[in-house]
């Protein structure tokens, strides 16, 4: 795992829709002496373009929103995962559910921090994460990813499946699923058909249901 040590500099991108947000982001992180904001990305396709490019390896540690335009940040999470394993990347996001939790650390991320955090645990968690550590915010650390095997019927769900869940939940159709991800629909279709049977539900309506009970959707659904 690429560990930048405290001794030097802590290469940090950040990948955000929201400019302003970013920039928050770079202020506090640039107030540490031993950190500093190499590159910004506002959706997860440019990020992960950049960061599997030649040249890529001098970021140290990625910062990442979940909801992002295109490919989602859990998305953009797995591919990562699997083309540059080394690379440390803590979430950072409004979602604060068990499921989310989840599905994130189960994907690779190295923390998960919650927007509603104060500053100083995001910096924190920076650290941490770039040491090899698992960083959580307190508001989630109880929560860890402590469902059990034999929990409810979402865990059973791929990082994939679960992505495209939130989206069919936000009232996304099949076809811009598809070219959101870059999947042919008659996929997307089979990933719908194979999600309703792993959680026994037979409607959108009940899909629905479902995310909603069981705390699956983000702050604002």
């Amino acid at each position: 795992m690429s560990q930048a040590t405290l001794s030097t500099t802590l290469r940090v991108a950040l990948a955000d829709d929201h400019a302003v947000v970013r920039a928050g982001y770079r202020r506090l992180l640039e107030l540490e002496p031993d950190m500093a904001v190499v590159a910004e990305f506002s959706d997860a396709d440019a990020a992960y373009g950049a960061l599997t490019a030649a040249g890529g390896d001098a970021v140290d540690l990625l910062v990442l929103d979940l909801s992002m335009p295109g490919r989602s940040g859990l998305e953009l999470l797995r591919r990562l995962t699997q083309r540059r394993p080394g690379l440390p990347v803590l979430v950072f996001t409004m979602h604060d559910g068990a499921a989310m939790l989840d599905q994130c650390l189960r994907a690779g991320a190295a923390g998960f921090v919650t927007k509603s955090s104060a500053p100083e645990v995001l910096v924190d968690a920076v650290r941490r994460a770039a040491r090899g550590e698992t960083a959580l915010s307190p508001d989630v650390a109880a929560l860890g990813a402590a469902q059990s095997a034999d929990g409810p019927p979402h865990r059973s769900l791929s990082s994939r499946e679960f992505d495209i869940l939130q989206q069919l939940c936000t009232g996304r159709s099949v076809d811009d699923i598809a070219q959101a991800l870059r999947l042919s629909t008659k996929t997307v279709a089979n990933y719908q058909t194979q999600i309703r049977q792993k959680l026994g539900v037979g409607s959108a309506v009940e899909l629905l249901r479902y995310a909603r009970e069981h705390g699956l959707l983000g702050p604002s659904a």
